[in-house]
């Protein structure tokens, strides 16, 4: 019996076999015809074998054949014919069905995805070594196991996974995948630019029902994407976050995040170079404190991530709750808190009388049954909508120590961000009303901003810039506020820095600050942030 070809694929890029372009450089360039390489823009296409290669015909078992395989150079990144894996998965997917559908009636709860899966797995073992078989018949040359590993994978990422989109997903280095239609795909990896990536799939046809594929495997409520359901948001393996777009778009539109600190602590943001250690002893200490903190920033500058470090500062006894549109926090999966209730807000499908999706829940929605479970603090991941109404009101009514995200360009665009917010939840919502909300509610803001240098061959650098403290109504009746941290451009930092001591300084003593760590006027920074333009002047 062959080798099994479904080895790990990490395991491969480790003993050498195949090239890490797929978790290493970004890779670009036309697909080998019927081989198993893309070759990257810029570098040599592989050389041809030395082996003859006869024509390609059918098998004697009627499977689709390849012309024979190409050596692979060390910058090629080998992936399986799409047609030949298309069509062995077509044949996977029909015996498996088959051996399903011949269960005892009793044994129909065995068809979970587990068994799926498992299933299935054999079943590509078993059809992809037929074929290398039929193949070597045929034309006298033997596929490497590679190569039979690399088409058994392509099929089971294309019948149980995300297609040719899986490697990008499995590779940590990737942090967005950006799809214009099958054939216009982006991908941005860790300080580095946008670089084009091939095709992950034939036909914009073919991407919609890979989206719609993945929609169905969603495993929290109903997700679709149709011409009823034009849009498609949900969580995918390993956390990274899909949006999608047709019918409202001349082609699908697909945008893939991934949160990359998946488990953080505030001395890993320390090491991350996102806080230093005064501030991550400031937010650590107002946590304790239970203090109601909003967290903002642009997308991608790691508001998650923060949130997520900072609720590790949690006791760990103490119940509470996260509202999410799609989960991204899994405080409940991390282990530090031992009493979480996730909640993630459900799509509908179909519509009613009132026009709302039939069996729809909004975050909003799900806040007031929140309530009623007995939480101390509750977490809404972030808040994008009117949802930010029942939030506030959260924060000004329990017992304080909740926290949550919100896009926001700029620190004092946040009041009015909320405000703006606060304006969708219904007409009855007023300026005054919804800063008065806020000025009750929030008691600290942590605005994130990234410097990205990448364009001129640096990096990007995340980091807290500001600290503001909520300290009620102030002129005009806005939220007055104050800078606790905030950059120094006099000194060339754009890091929060310590500025002005906090109104609740004495109750963050009391949780365990330090306050002689905001006598410093660099904070615990050893040097203005390294920057190739701007700096220290």
């Amino acid at each position: 019996m062959r080798g099994s070809p479904m080895r790990d694929r990490a395991a491969a890029v480790e003993a050498g076999v195949v090239d890490p372009a797929v978790g290493g450089a970004a890779v670009a360039g036309p697909q080998v015809t019927g081989g198993y390489a893309w070759t990257p823009a810029g570098v040599a296409a592989p050389a041809p074998s030395p082996i003859p290669t006869p024509a390609a015909t059918a098998s004697p078992a009627g499977l689709p054949v390849l012309p024979a395989p190409e050596k692979w150079s060390a910058s090629t990144v080998p992936v399986a014919d799409p047609k030949l894996a298309r069509e062995l998965k077509r044949q996977v997917a029909a015996e498996l069905h088959q051996q399903l559908s011949r269960l005892a009636p009793g044994q129909g709860q065995e068809t979970d995805r587990a068994t799926r899966r498992q299933r299935g797995r054999a079943l590509i073992e078993e059809t992809v070594a037929r074929w290398s078989d039929n193949y070597a018949q045929t034309h006298g040359i033997t596929p490497t196991r590679e190569q039979d590993r690399v088409l058994a994978e392509a099929v089971y990422d294309l019948l149980f996974r995300a297609g040719r989109l899986q490697p990008y997903l499995d590779d940590p280095e990737i942090e967005n995948i950006l799809i214009n239609g099958c054939d216009d795909v982006w991908v941005s990896r860790v300080h580095q630019p946008l670089r084009q990536v091939p095709p992950v799939a034939e036909s914009d046809a073919e991407l919609v029902e890979l989206l719609q594929d993945l929609a169905r495997q969603h495993g929290g409520g109903e997700r679709s994407l149709s011409t009823a359901n034009p849009t498609l948001a949900l969580r995918l393996e390993g956390g990274m976050r899909l949006q999608a777009m047709t019918e409202v778009t001349p082609r699908p539109y697909v945008a893939i995040r991934r949160h990359r600190v998946a488990s953080a602590t505030l001395a890993d943001m320390v090491t991350l170079g996102t806080v230093d250690s005064t501030v991550a002893a400031f937010l650590a200490s107002a946590i304790r404190a239970r203090k109601n903190v909003m967290i903002t920033g642009t997308q991608g500058v790691g508001k998650t991530s923060l949130l997520r470090a900072m609720a590790a500062e949690i006791p760990p006894d103490e119940r509470i709750g996260t509202l999410e549109s799609e989960f991204e926090l899994w405080l409940h999966t991390l282990g530090h808190l031992r009493q979480v209730v996730p909640m993630e807000a459900r799509e509908g499908n179909g519509e009613r009388i009132d026009g709302k999706p039939a069996g729809e829940l909004t975050i909003g929605e799900l806040i007031p049954a929140a309530l009623r479970m007995t939480l101390s603090r509750i977490i809404v991941g972030e808040v994008r909508s009117g949802e930010v109404v029942p939030m506030l009101r959260v924060m000004t009514n329990g017992e304080g120590g909740s926290m949550c995200t919100l896009h926001a360009r700029g620190p004092h665009m946040v009041v009015d961000r909320i405000a703006e917010l606060c304006l969708e939840y219904g007409s009855h919502m007023t300026d005054s009303l919804a800063y008065r909300l806020t000025a009750n509610a929030i008691d600290l803001i942590v605005h994130l901003s990234m410097v990205d240098e990448t364009p001129v061959g640096g990096r990007r650098h995340r980091f807290v810039s500001h600290v503001l403290e909520v300290t009620g109504l102030g002129e005009h009746g806005r939220p007055a506020l104050n800078t606790v941290f905030g950059p120094r451009p006099d000194l060339g930092e754009p890091r929060a820095v310590p500025h002005t001591p906090p109104n609740c300084l004495d109750d963050l003593r009391r949780a365990g600050f330090d306050a002689g760590l905001l006598q410093s006027a660099y904070g615990s920074w050893s040097a203005p942030l390294s920057l190739r333009i701007g700096g220290p002047r």
